[in-house]
């Protein structure tokens, strides 16, 4: 009898890229929020990093959909031009005034609650 092949490892990357992915057009979560759904409390800033690596992804990521714990567009540097993040928030109806989401807390996706 074979002993069974070890799991293949996660991908801390690909696993926030799938949370991501299910994040719907109109709805923000955060760094944080994806962070601690994953079990890495303090990881924020590696989902981040992730995100900064999204468009190399298998498939697409909607990166624009995750901001800061404020709703601060945070991640907009990281686009091709300074407003394109805002852009793709304005295009699925989310209304953005000085580099924040308005209505943030309203429009929050927590995957904690919605993916429970």
């Amino acid at each position: 009898m074979k002993p069974d092949a070890p799991a293949e490892p996660r991908n801390f990357f690909q696993d926030v890229h799938e949370v991501v992915r299910l994040v719907p057009p109109g709805r923000v979560t955060s760094y944080g929020a994806i962070a601690h759904y994953l079990g890495a409390r303090h990881g924020a800033r590696t989902v981040g990093y992730a995100m900064m690596a999204a468009h190399t992804a298998d498939q697409y990521v909607p990166a624009h959909r995750v901001l800061n714990r404020l709703g601060h567009l945070t991640g907009r540097l990281h686009y091709a031009t300074p407003f394109a993040m805002q852009e793709a928030l304005e295009a699925e109806g989310i209304r953005v005034e000085e580099d924040r989401v308005v209505d943030f807390a309203k429009l929050f996706w927590d995957p904690s609650v919605e993916l429970a």
